[in-house]
């Protein structure tokens, strides 16, 4: 196509950020309010229904987005009713499915198991991150999450986050990603010097963070020995049906604070567009000609003057591919040159 000009390989530069944000709808920094719509819609003795295995939580009353899922995983299907023969799957549970799903997402396998800080935890509670809400992964060391114990004052609970700082980045790899340590403790810091750090100091660490894959792991045994929110008697009896979700759900609104942003690559490639003196001081505009292909301005013979409003991008074809709008016109004659700096973000 006639009249274009070929951008030079110094003329683009790609540049990429890491852009920040909350995690929560709306910027929301705060989420505090929520919602449990799932547990309405399905009754909890149905054992096939979604409210057997998570629960969705959101933090409007208007239920239009999911901000995070909640459940609770056994390892020997206690706290939930056994799967029968018609639902196809004998002698497994919700809870049973929940801490396999876990461990293979993060172990690969359906034997490891989830060994907090020296003690391994039958139970497990897990924080889902929806996956439209931490865009490309959820940023280390801004994690807030206040769980208070069910039924007491609100100064009664601890305050979790994930121990990146105190590690100075360093993590765990596994097949979900980087491995934090969940600690007491806020903007990534560790409270103390020992990962133990319930009361009795022997329940392990409070779990792990997963900033890859958008979920957080809590140990079972180590919440309750700080909070008492499981149910003793869905622990211990394998065919019962249990409130541990509830418990941990009411914990959540008690704490009424989870904090996390997110993180987004944004990879930004720039043309610099030079005009010269000598370029672009004529139209192609068709109102400029009459039907003979006379000028009907002669003003454009001797002295022509342009404004530049739109520049637009082309491929090797000749095909357009991107416009790009200028702040306001540009004056263009062949006393005057211009620089523009087109951004594409991607």
């Amino acid at each position: 196509m006639a009249g274009l000009t070929r951008y030079n390989n110094s003329d683009k530069v790609i540049d990429t950020q890491k852009v920040v944000t909350s995690t929560w709808s709306d910027n929301t920094n705060d989420c505090k309010i929520y919602f449990d719509f799932t547990s309405s819609v399905s009754s909890d003795s149905d054992i096939t229904s979604s409210a057997a295995f998570y629960r969705e939580i959101y933090n409007n009353a208007s239920a239009t987005e999911t901000q995070f899922s909640i459940a609770y995983g056994n390892k020997f299907g206690s706290g939930s009713k056994h799967f029968t023969d018609a639902e196809g799957s004998k002698n497994n549970s919700a809870t049973r499915v929940i801490y396999n799903q876990y461990r293979q997402l993060v172990y690969g396998d359906e034997a490891s198991d989830f060994n907090f800080n020296g003690v391994t935890s039958n139970e497990i509670f897990v924080i889902n991150v929806n996956r439209a809400r931490y865009k490309h992964n959820l940023k280390p060391g801004s994690l807030k999450l206040v769980l208070a114990k069910s039924g007491t004052a609100a100064l009664d609970s601890i305050q979790l986050t994930d121990d990146s700082v105190t590690k100075l980045g360093a993590a765990t790899i596994t097949n979900a990603g980087r491995q934090f340590n969940l600690v007491s403790g806020s903007l990534g810091v560790m409270s103390g010097s020992s990962l133990n750090q319930t009361l009795n100091g022997t329940s392990g660490s409070y779990g792990f963070f997963y900033p890859d894959s958008g979920f957080i792991i809590l140990n079972a045994h180590a919440l309750s020995a700080s909070l008492s929110i499981l149910n003793t008697g869905s622990v211990t009896t394998q065919h019962s049906t249990n409130n541990n979700l509830n418990s941990f759900m009411t914990s959540i609104s008690g704490g009424n604070s989870f904090i996390l942003d997110s993180e987004e690559k944004v990879t930004s490639q720039y043309f610099f567009t030079r005009v010269k003196n000598n370029e672009y001081n004529y139209t192609t505009n068709p109102s400029f000609i009459d039907t003979n292909g006379n000028l009907n301005f002669t003003s454009m013979v001797d002295n022509p003057k342009t404004f530049i409003t739109t520049i637009g991008l082309y491929n090797d074809s000749n095909d357009l591919v991107a416009v790009a709008k200028v702040s306001q016109p540009i004056a263009k004659d062949f006393s005057k040159e211009a620089l523009m700096r087109v951004k594409l973000d991607y």
